[in-house]
């Protein structure tokens, strides 16, 4: 079964394969192991190329954007490669490939695309990194190759982007990840990763066992686990098909858009995911100089909703926004509630007093002022405590006012 989804995901990542040609992968648990298979194997690679041309292998490095997941850091530290990253900015918050490009050398394993931002959904251009790289390779006479962390987007992209050029159809991309556990409809446990062909592979990095009655190749850095999730993968795959899935993924992307639509109607947000991408919506406060997004955040628990919120990786780090994930359960009435929802937060924080972060640095202008003579008065952290509690409980009890019967 393992076998049966590495080539259905192959075909459907455009793998270049013949008739009779098995694709080359294998499940792991999650994207995470998938990520330390793939760069195990570009490393070795580098290292076999650069041995057989007498050239010292001790300084391996990655290009990747700062907006990667974290198992590209454990996989930089774990193995000993220097991870470069390509700084965000205001505004445009994935990979640029040009800079990426920039920082590629002879040590350089692979650049690393991501179809699918963990911070904002949006899928990174991997066509223009491949067409980059290309020239530079020729210039150089270097033959560095492109991995696709596609995690949340190998499940959407050849769905709803059919067109989208991003996977085997470009020639430098040699292996893809993606997790079964996202948008493959799977539960927690389950990843993919997929090489272009057996080349990309080391023979070196395979193991061959046969007590369990055949000869059984094997690449993990995995231990024993269950074969549940395999199982689901291919149950999920036959059942659903290309158009069971492609049926999810546009109510996915259609749930998103009411979402966006209503949270811009309050006209209090900012949008910053794309209309192209997973289908999440990213957003921040237009003005939090009295109430930031951790505030929204914190208050929506009260409502049975669990929506993040966190700030940007190195040079957007001003940047604070709350993302929403939509999944195949997630409806468009569920949308609509979720508005509502953020709507009451609002109101409720527009009747509270500023958050505490901001008496503080009052409190410090104040102590300033008081210098020059303005005659601000200091208030105290207990005078300021007391304020905020004053007013919650203002807060609560005109709710209690309102409601009537059993909640």
């Amino acid at each position: 079964m393992q076998n049966r989804c590495v080539n259905i995901i192959a075909n459907l990542f455009n793998a270049p394969l013949g008739d009779l040609e098995t694709a080359i992968g294998v499940g792991t648990v999650g994207s995470s192991e998938a990520i330390m298979l793939a760069g195990l194997a570009f490393k070795r690679r580098w290292q076999n190329k650069r041995r057989a041309e007498g050239k010292p292998v001790d300084n391996p490095n990655i290009v990747t954007g700062a907006n990667v997941q974290v198992c590209w850091e454990k996989f930089a530290r774990y193995f000993e490669v220097e991870l470069k990253e390509v700084k965000l900015q205001e505004g445009y918050y994935v990979m640029d490939p040009a800079k990426a490009v920039e920082m590629v050398d002879e040590n350089t394993i692979c650049v690393a695309g991501i179809l699918g931002s963990t911070l904002n959904g949006e899928f990174e251009d991997i066509k223009l990194l491949n067409d980059l790289l290309v020239e530079k390779n020729k210039q150089t006479g270097w033959d560095t190759p492109i991995h696709v962390d596609a995690a949340s987007g190998g499940f959407i992209a050849p769905f709803i982007y059919p067109e989208l050029e991003w996977d085997f159809r470009l020639p430098l991309v040699k292996s893809i990840n993606v997790s079964g556990h996202k948008y493959g409809l799977v539960y927690a446990g389950i990843g993919w990763v997929i090489w272009r062909n057996k080349e990309d592979l080391p023979e070196e990095l395979i193991f061959h066992i046969n007590y369990l009655g055949a000869d059984q190749p094997t690449f993990t850095l995995n231990f024993s686990k269950g074969s549940s999730q395999v199982i689901a993968q291919y149950y999920q795959l036959i059942r659903l098909g290309y158009e069971g899935y492609k049926n999810v993924m546009e109510n996915c992307r259609d749930n998103a858009m009411v979402l966006k639509e209503g949270l811009e109607k309050t006209g209090r947000f900012i949008i910053v995911s794309k209309d192209e991408g997973v289908p999440l919506v990213a957003f921040s406060l237009k003005n939090n100089s009295r109430h930031d997004e951790f505030e929204v955040s914190d208050l929506l628990r009260r409502y049975g909703w669990i929506v993040p919120a966190y700030t940007m990786p190195a040079d957007a780090q001003h940047i604070t926004v709350l993302r929403v994930v939509i999944r195949e359960d997630f409806s468009c009435t569920l949308a609509e509630r979720l508005v509502s929802d953020i709507e009451k937060v609002l109101h409720d924080l527009d009747n509270l007093p500023a958050k505490v972060q901001a008496k503080a640095s009052k409190v410090i202008s104040g102590e300033e002022n008081e210098g020059n003579g303005s005659g601000v008065v200091k208030k105290t952290a207990l005078e300021t405590q007391r304020e905020i509690t004053d007013a919650w409980r203002k807060l609560v009890a005109d709710r209690k006012k309102k409601t009537s019967g059993v909640c």
